[in-house]
């Protein structure tokens, strides 16, 4: 018999497997006897988005195509249907219906297939299987107006699919019709003939790019900076993040390195501050700027703030002198120790892309920036608003002292 050839389906599957697994499109394509090209182009098909049904689990309920082989190998043996049921742990009806599909003429045990040549074949029923199953559902955006004029309305607003779709739930409790999934919205946006959001729509999510694309190698160790405190000194009460008053910071750049903006979150709400630098990232400006900031919100709220490695924090015992700040360093070449101001840079980039020169923007932009950021929906913050999760604090704060709170 002669080697089976994987439907179109399963090499799909099959290359989307390698490519989750690491494996660039070309080479996933590759291994598996198809052309370059093919690979580049089932890539593009789907946006860089995994389709659902290669990470779905398999019911079990259809057959596989090794059990196809098993009820080939049967058939040439001669064997009755219960018998290969039986092998297979299946019900005699399913072999049944599986020959039945697939045969021009019913089959009986007790006939040599040299006399009576059976015309079933594994490859050939599996391919059949693989174009029944091939069922396209409606896309929901597509035939509810309503529900993608609000989806497209927020993502204008810089809202991640994810945020969009727990926004609806809130909004919508009652009304399921009026509830979408964040990969609903990432085909609609990426995969061709699923396209029912405006292809330019891509622009507002937070890469601003129509494909996926591989995560840069790490930054190269920066020089040291004298007097540094490492983060395995900060006090435990940072870690869980049940203690407000706990910055991380860092500076996204412009254009060529020359131009920055500062960026503060708050590690319990993720309240966000930006710092404007308009004359430079140097360790003055950031000092200058940093002692501002500090004076924006109530003393109790500024206890300490991580930072990674730049040299922009060279002046960090000025600004601990000037504020009380407590600054800790992280290790080098390990973001994740500032995760929230991490994946905080990477939604800022929806709106200060990266190669444009940052010094453009005045600090009336960088706060409209910010109002946005504390305005969405987090899911870590059980889909509150930074915003409000810092005014929560205040108040429950005013309430216990019994006095009112003021910048």
């Amino acid at each position: 018999m002669r080697s089976y050839i994987p439907g179109r389906r399963e090499l799909q599957r099959q290359f989307w497997l390698l490519v989750r697994a690491g494996l660039a499109k070309k080479r996933a394509a590759v291994a598996l006897g198809l052309n370059e090209d093919t690979g580049r182009d089932w890539f593009r098909q789907a946006g860089g988005v995994i389709p659902a049904y290669v990470t779905a689990p398999s019911s079990g309920r259809c057959l596989s195509f090794a059990e196809r082989e098993e009820i080939f190998a049967g058939i040439e043996r001669d064997e009755s249907i219960r018998l290969i049921a039986k092998r297979l742990g299946r019900a005699p009806s399913t072999v049944l219906r599986e020959l039945r599909r697939n045969m021009r003429q019913p089959y009986r045990a007790g006939r040599r297939p040299g006399v009576q040549p059976w015309d079933y074949r594994p490859s050939r029923a599996q391919r059949r299987a693989e174009r029944l199953a091939a069922r396209p559902k409606p896309a929901k955006l597509a035939h509810h107006p309503r529900l993608r004029a609000l989806v497209q309305a927020k993502l204008r607003e810089r809202f991640s699919p994810e945020q969009v779709a727990a926004h609806l739930r809130r909004q919508f409790p009652d009304q399921p019709e009026m509830w979408v999934s964040p990969e609903t919205i990432y085909q609609a946006i990426y995969v061709q003939g699923r396209g029912e959001l405006r292809r330019e729509l891509a622009a507002c999510l937070r890469t601003g790019r129509a494909l996926r694309r591989p995560h840069r190698p790490s930054q190269a160790r920066r020089a040291r900076i004298p007097g540094m405190v490492n983060i395995s000194e900060r006090p435990p009460e940072v870690e869980d993040r049940a203690v407000p008053g706990h910055w991380e910071g860092d500076l996204i750049l412009g254009r060529r390195n020359q131009s920055a903006i500062g960026t503060l979150v708050e590690r319990s709400t993720r309240f966000v501050m930006l710092l404007h630098l308009p004359q430079g990232h140097g360790p003055v400006e950031v000092q200058e700027a940093m002692i501002a900031a500090t004076q924006r919100l109530p003393q109790l709220i500024w206890k300490s703030v991580t930072w990674d490695q730049g040299m922009e924090m060279r002046n960090h015992v000025d600004i601990t002198l000037a504020t009380g700040l407590d600054i800790y360093f992280c290790d080098p070449a390990k973001p994740w120790q500032r995760g929230s101001n991490e994946n905080t840079n990477g939604l800022l980039r929806q709106y200060f892309p990266k190669g444009t020169d940052l010094s453009q923007h005045g600090p009336n932009y960088l706060e409209f920036v910010a109002a946005q950021m504390n305005d969405r929906p987090r899911k870590t913050l059980g889909w509150r608003h930074p915003a409000e999760a810092l005014g929560r604090l205040f108040s429950t704060t005013s309430e216990q002292s019994g006095v009112a709170l003021t910048d």
